[in-house]
């Protein structure tokens, strides 16, 4: 989905078009930013097209969909899922299959029967998600939706930037097929490092989405250079180990 095997993800969980607007020309000529990242607050607002047009028309880089989440409906609410993101032009959709695998397989389905990316979270940022951390969702959960999602065909999917630990061990599990990526928010303001946590991700393409860490900085652009400057970094290093 990504001109690169690597890169940053803005999140523009912005509350108007023009900040929105802001973000995408904050990455024209930044060729590590592979892509932006949309969820409620602007597309309950203004709609998903309008966003989706106002962004492509700066910069015409792939967004991805984040329903805050997408996957816990029943099965049949796949389809329409999909078709209503495929029109409005949305590249790739995360889901977070809290349902079931009959929900996960119907909407991971309908995905790719509108030819978008279906990218597969199951660990959240925050703390009190799983139930060893005080949550509701089983620990073993995640394990089960990323081997189902990986047999379904699913090569994207989404880990805690802040969870280090978390990311090697689910890590382990999607580096058994070859082509996978990782999406990981959590970079930034909820604490995560971008080298530790791209540094976890053996044999997988790492992506860092992020958001406020960005958009709120006092100077957005000088905040950017220096994600782009660790990630860089990142890579040099990694040059050299080969």
């Amino acid at each position: 989905m990504f001109h690169k095997d690597y890169g940053i993800i803005l999140a523009c969980d912005v509350s108007t078009l023009e900040e929105a607007k802001s973000l995408a020309e904050l990455s024209l000529g930044v060729d590590e930013v592979v892509g932006y990242k949309v969820g409620f607050t602007l597309g309950l607002r203004f709609g998903l097209r309008e966003v989706v047009r106002s962004l492509k028309k700066i910069n015409p880089l792939p967004i991805i969909y984040d329903h805050q989440k997408a996957g816990t409906d029943i099965p049949q609410m796949g389809q329409p899922f999909a078709q209503c993101c495929k029109e409005v032009g949305i590249d790739g959709v995360i889901i977070f299959a809290q349902a079931g695998p009959k929900t996960l397989d119907a909407f991971t389905t309908a995905i790719f029967q509108h030819e978008m990316t279906p990218i597969v979270g199951g660990v959240m940022t925050h703390s009190g998600y799983l139930v060893s951390d005080g949550g509701y969702i089983i620990d073993d959960a995640p394990k089960h939706i990323f081997q189902i999602a990986l047999e379904k065909g699913v090569t994207q999917f989404v880990l805690p930037g802040n969870k280090p630990e978390l990311i090697r061990m689910y890590s382990n599990i999607l580096n058994k097929k070859s082509g996978v990526s990782v999406m990981m928010p959590g970079i930034g303001a909820q604490g995560g490092d971008l080298n530790n946590a791209f540094s976890e991700c053996v044999g997988l393409k790492p992506y860092a989405i992020i958001g406020s860490a960005i958009y709120k900085a006092k100077n957005p652009s000088r905040e950017l250079e220096s994600f782009v400057s660790s990630l860089n970094n990142y890579r040099n290093k990694q040059r050299l180990r080969v």
